[in-house]
């Protein structure tokens, strides 16, 4: 009879401890795996600065697909005054980088003050073309990693027959190039033009 007492007990303790450790083998293995947190390279003021100078390109990116000369030279001023105060020493890289990355802001602001002096939207975009060929060149080489930015193209952007380059924070096609009011085409070119490259440094 004791031996039978002593067996239950021990059977009813080995139980108890194959639970607790199925447990703790359920808790550290959840059903759906965490995600990795996206860690930037650059440091949170950078990329702070570098979004809002994003953001005033975008905001004359759009004010051309609206035909509104008035907020894109508004957009255009506060992206120049935003190259300013990049933090430049805060840039990641050798001297090389860093130069480039210095010259490159300097072109930006020099053509984003260029378009508020434009006399007509046909010029602004013109200066829009140039202005995204420089801060296309300038986040690869900072190699900007808080978002995904959008090279996208317009086949016909002057003149019917020459190409016009622009960045977005969407892949979907808004032509900044051709716009909503059209003096021809009206809104019906606006999803004309095509997704040439995509920059996320996030995912490297």
């Amino acid at each position: 009879m004791k031996k039978l007492v002593l067996l239950i007990i021990v059977l009813v303790i080995a139980g108890l401890v194959g639970w607790k450790l199925l447990s703790k083998k359920e808790a550290s293995q959840p059903g759906q795996p965490d995600q990795a947190l996206k860690i930037s390279k650059n440091s949170g003021s950078f990329n702070s600065a570098f979004a809002g100078l994003l953001n005033d390109y975008y905001a004359l990116k759009d004010a051309l697909v609206a035909w509104d000369t008035v907020k894109a030279d508004q957009a255009a001023y506060a992206l120049a005054h935003r190259t300013d105060s990049l933090p430049v020493d805060q840039i990641k890289g050798d001297s090389d980088i860093v130069n480039t990355a210095k010259s490159l802001i300097a072109s930006v602001g020099s053509e984003a003050k260029g378009i508020v002096g434009e006399g007509n939207i046909e010029q602004k975009r013109r200066g829009l073309n140039m202005l995204t060929g420089y801060l296309y060149d300038l986040i690869r080489t900072v190699r900007y990693d808080a978002e995904i930015v959008y090279h996208e193209r317009c086949p016909m952007a002057f003149n019917g027959e020459e190409e016009g380059f622009w960045l977005s924070n969407s892949s979907k096609i808004v032509n900044p190039y051709l716009g909503d009011k059209h003096p021809t085409y009206k809104s019906k070119m606006l999803g004309c033009g095509e997704v040439v490259d995509s920059v996320n440094f996030a995912k490297k």
